[in-house]
């Protein structure tokens, strides 16, 4: 369903689904009643200006019945944010794809806490691009490639690439070396089942039919430590910080796994040790071999 409302600010309206029917006479009646904890005179005045839209483009007064309308857009009251001290870099831009190194801690997303400083939104206000839609995400904490749709137009031939597993990534990561797992005489096969709640912040293996799978490779080992490169067959949330701690390879300064932190302020000096190395694929449109690689490097192995 697309929005009646542009891009503002890098940020998309927000759509709101009303009831057709309840004790409420008008829509702006509703919103005051579900949103009390909101200032109800800026919601007010975003039907003065004519900010609350319904599909086609109506705008909303003060005085529009509830049932009129049964989805509503409207622009969020963004809190000020402060800017977090990393900087994304452009690897590649042409009319359908740009592809950056996202900096560790930048969310790839606006979520929670993140709205501003998500690597969409920068990159939607610096580069002009309001359409820019991210083709794959990485977890906060994880640095490395990450690739966006630049035109609509093309942007499903990409989305079926990943939905079909056409895109191969590696990673690299930085985790103690263990010699029994015998990582010497070649890669090693990881799967299991993970499972990831909407309501729990880890996600877990968990007996039953496997739908996950890593490939694990130890490129290289330094006293007690090793770089390794990691193949994601599957697209879990959390997998390949999983799958190392499974293995006893919890990778550094992995706040979540084998064991959770308590929570506290980002530590800028230390990193999670895990990198979206490369991303290579066929391009659905032109038919080219595609194929990109990070500028970063893991701190703890540079």
């Amino acid at each position: 369903m697309q929005s009646p409302l542009p891009v503002r600010n890098g940020v998309n309206a927000t759509r709101l689904r009303l009831p057709s029917e309840g004790p409420w006479s008008t829509a702006l009646d509703y919103i005051l009643d579900r949103f009390d904890h909101v200032d109800p005179e800026g919601i007010g005045a975003r039907f003065d200006r004519g900010e609350v839209v319904a599909l086609g483009g109506d705008v909303l007064t003060r005085s529009t019945p509830l049932g009129e309308h049964t989805f509503i857009w409207y622009y969020r009251e963004l809190p000020v944010e402060k800017r977090l001290p990393v900087e994304l870099s452009v690897l590649h831009q042409d009319e359908r794809l740009l592809v950056v190194d996202k900096p560790h801690f930048l969310p790839t997303t606006p979520g929670g806490m993140y709205v501003a400083e998500s690597a969409l939104v920068r990159l939607r206000v610096e580069l002009d691009l309001p359409d820019l839609i991210p083709m794959h995400r990485l977890d906060r904490m994880t640095a490395g490639i990450l690739m966006f749709s630049v035109d609509p137009a093309t942007r499903g031939a990409y989305q079926l690439l990943f939905e079909n597993r056409q895109i191969s990534k590696e990673y690299r990561a930085v985790a103690p070396v263990r010699s029994e797992l015998n990582l010497d005489a070649g890669p090693l096969d990881v799967r299991s089942r993970i499972v990831k709640s909407r309501t729990y912040l880890l996600a877990q293996e968990v007996e039953g039919p496997q739908n996950t799978h890593t490939t694990v490779n130890l490129l290289e080992q330094r006293d007690e430590r090793g770089l390794y490169r990691l193949q994601p067959h599957t697209g879990k949330t959390h997998q390949l910080r999983l799958h190392m701690a499974s293995l006893g390879l919890g990778i550094i300064n992995d706040l979540f796994y084998p064991v959770l932190h308590p929570q506290a302020p980002d530590d800028y000096t230390r990193p999670l040790q895990l990198l979206a190395h490369s991303i290579a694929f066929t391009d659905p449109v032109d038919g080219t071999e595609r194929r990109y690689e990070s500028g970063l490097t893991l701190a703890e192995f540079a």
